[in-house]
């Protein structure tokens, strides 16, 4: 490995070679100052869970199609002990996705998301939650949370807005900064953030007006992994990473592990700043159901171990998305526990799980289709390809 890269786990946190060939190989790049693998690193078109630090230029295809893929964490007015498990089941599985719910654009401007307020397929998805350990209770309080409220957790992005970009600058190798198309490019990424956001806060709305609650809710936590971020002539590449600097941060498991509340760390420069975004995909999504098929039925594969149940009209997916088909977020959380990085506010685990499928959205496919994205690189000679050396599949 060469000595502008540095890979942050512990002795518990699983990262398979390929995806450390992928980090060397985006190292390598011209223009990077350095490269971070995070505790939950692996494959995708571009490694995922990294950050990339370069003086000069920008790569847009280093984060992808999904700009602005992010989780937002909202307190809703549905009291814990109040919460039915089987109404919200029989409700949402009226419906396959968000889209059927109608809803106006509360912005002034004209939404360039035409679903907005849509999840999209692949490891997206809405999570009703409960907070259930506090572990800093000044932290906690300063986010001025409600325990005794239920918590929604809503992982989305940009949907096609982010793909219609996406498809102007992905044969680009890299933009010089003083390159007119990287300004258009970073003024276009940066709306792509906002829209992002406000997808997210449309779901939460969508989410509690269909359910019979108040569209009133608390905006507690929103912070992207998917983005480039300017620091004057050099560009932070988030891929699957989290700002450091914006304050708390949600950190998510599987859909049968918990969700953690994090405070980062005074100093975070080790990692660039940055936080790993979630638990990150172990296993390939086409193995997931010939591994999983005689241990769970397709209703068993619906329930957790954290008695949580999951809505999803696409039987692959809730295969493709097992639990078991993930890292172990505790260890990940350990692993930046351990190097410094943050610590731990409160921990917060599912009660109800909500899956869209994927759609076609403006003219393009659903850039998380069930069946697309995640680990396709089984072979460490797949891993390096032409471009400045990327391969595989995404999966944010």
């Amino acid at each position: 490995m060469n000595d502008k890269i540095t890979i942050i786990a512990n002795e518990k946190c699983w990262i398979e070679q390929p995806a450390v060939e992928q980090l060397e190989a985006v190292s390598s790049l011209p223009g990077t100052v350095r490269a971070v693998g995070l505790p939950d690193m692996h494959v995708g078109r571009t490694p995922v869970g990294v950050v990339l630090e370069t003086e000069g230029i920008v790569y847009p295809r280093l984060v992808g199609n999904d700009i602005g893929c992010g989780m937002g964490l909202f307190e809703t007015r549905c009291r814990v002990k109040k919460f039915k498990q089987s109404r919200f089941y029989s409700r949402l599985n009226e419906i396959e996705a968000l889209r059927c719910v109608e809803a106006d654009n509360p912005f002034a401007e004209e939404s360039p998301i035409a679903d907005l307020g849509s999840i999209g397929g692949g490891n997206h998805f809405a999570e009703f939650q409960a907070v259930s350990k506090i572990h800093d209770e000044d932290l906690f309080k300063s986010l001025d949370i409600n325990e005794d409220n239920v918590m929604l957790l809503v992982h989305s992005g940009s949907r096609g807005y982010g793909e219609r970009i996406f498809s102007q600058f992905s044969g680009f190798g890299g933009l010089a900064a003083d390159d007119e198309r990287a300004g258009f490019y970073m003024d276009v990424h940066d709306n792509e953030v906002l829209w992002a956001a406000r997808n997210r806060m449309m779901i939460a709305k969508k989410l509690t007006d269909y359910l019979g609650y108040t569209s009133e809710f608390n905006a507690i936590i929103d912070c992207s992994h998917n983005y480039i971020q300017r620091l004057g002539k050099k560009f932070l590449h988030r891929k699957g990473a989290v700002g450091a600097k914006n304050g708390p941060a949600i950190i998510p498991g599987s859909r049968g592990a918990l969700t953690y509340i994090v405070a980062p760390s005074e100093d975070t420069s080790i990692s660039i700043d940055s936080l790993s975004h979630g638990a990150g995909r172990k296993w390939m999504r086409s193995l997931c159901k010939g591994r999983l098929r005689d241990k769970y039925d397709r209703y068993a594969i619906r329930e957790t171990k954290l008695k949580g149940v999951t809505v999803c009209h696409d039987i692959n997916l809730l295969y493709e998305e097992a639990p078991e088909a993930y890292k172990n977020i505790d260890h990940i959380i350990d692993a930046m526990v351990a190097n410094g990085l943050c610590r731990v506010i409160a921990t917060v685990p599912p009660l109800f799980t909500f899956k869209a499928r994927g759609y076609l959205t403006d003219g393009i496919t659903d850039q998380f289709r069930a069946g697309s994205g995640g680990v396709r690189i089984g072979r460490r000679q797949a891993a390096v390809s032409s471009f400045g050396g990327i391969s595989g599949h995404n999966d944010r």
